[in-house]
């Protein structure tokens, strides 16, 4: 058994100690093996998980404090699923159909068909049954529907919605909210997916959302059904200037479709789950 040293440091039974982490490994920690999951296990999770996402999520930065953001948690498993339906009828083949005219390799990897009758394999997205092994996301057991109201944002100044901004102060406040979830619902030892919304009134539909307040974001939570793959980021000398611009890091726009080619390469094994599966993760129930 161990103890504890007046520093604060764990002492070993042989005399060694061990270092405790500090607040900043802990966060690193937890943002670099947090990743977007696309197999969630149905399991119920304890409501005081939920408490804690959102509790975390609540204390998100945003302009002026004006905080324009409500959330939605959705259990029921009907509602779920109508959400879902609502969701890939227009969001997803929206997306499906717009991806088909960009060259293959450079199509988000979660629209890479190859078959020649493209509806039948729109038809295998919408209904979860393509060679990509994952499960819709009603069935994980909550569902959080992040939503805006940007009224909220007459708390800043009104130069936030000049200069083409699109009213940035409110989207910020939204992604910060987010990413708060994010980073505890990985705190958590939870699994969670980003349901990115690009049409809103189907949705506003189902769940009775007024006019007046946005569909923002689709978070669907619970434990993974799939092992955990390295993250891929840019190298940070790449990302970083020191007091004036460098411009030797300036891409040019052939650059950047080069820089996409080979962010693909790296990325696509995420979408396709079959070697990343957790055994019996694939078999079917009889």
């Amino acid at each position: 058994m161990s103890h504890t040293s007046l520093e604060g440091a764990a002492i070993m039974p042989n005399g060694s100690k061990i270092k405790p982490e500090s607040d900043y490994d802990v966060l690193y920690r937890i943002m670099t093996t947090r990743m977007s999951v696309r197999r969630i296990r149905p399991d119920p999770i304890p409501e005081e998980y939920v408490e804690k996402i959102l509790e975390a999520g609540r204390w998100a930065m945003s302009g002026a404090n004006g905080q324009p953001w409500e959330y939605l948690v959705i259990k029921d498993p009907k509602r779920k699923r109508d959400l879902y339906d609502a969701f890939q009828d227009t969001s997803t083949e929206f997306c499906f159909w717009m991806e088909q005219m960009r060259p293959f390799e450079l199509r988000h990897p979660a629209f890479q068909v190859k078959g020649d009758d493209l509806k039948d394999e729109w038809q295998k997205i919408r209904n979860s049954t393509g060679g990509q092994q994952r499960r819709p996301w009603h069935e994980a057991p909550v569902v959080i529907v992040v939503l805006g109201d940007g009224r909220r944002q007459w708390a800043t100044v009104n130069a936030a919605f000049t200069f083409g901004r699109h009213a940035s102060h409110f989207t910020d406040g939204l992604a910060n909210t987010c990413t708060h979830m994010q980073l505890a619902i990985a705190s958590l030892g939870l699994g969670s997916h980003w349901g990115t919304v690009h049409v809103q009134e189907p949705l506003k539909r189902v769940l009775g959302v007024p006019d007046l307040i946005d569909v923002y974001l689709i978070i669907s939570v619970g434990f993974a059904d799939i092992e955990r793959k390295p993250g891929v980021r840019r190298d940070l000398k790449e990302l970083v200037h020191r007091e004036t611009y460098d411009m030797s890091k300036f891409m040019s726009n052939e650059d950047i479709i080069d820089y996409l080619y080979k962010l693909r390469g790296k990325t696509m094994f995420r979408y396709h789950l079959k070697d990343s599966l957790l055994p019996g993760a694939g078999d079917k129930k009889g």
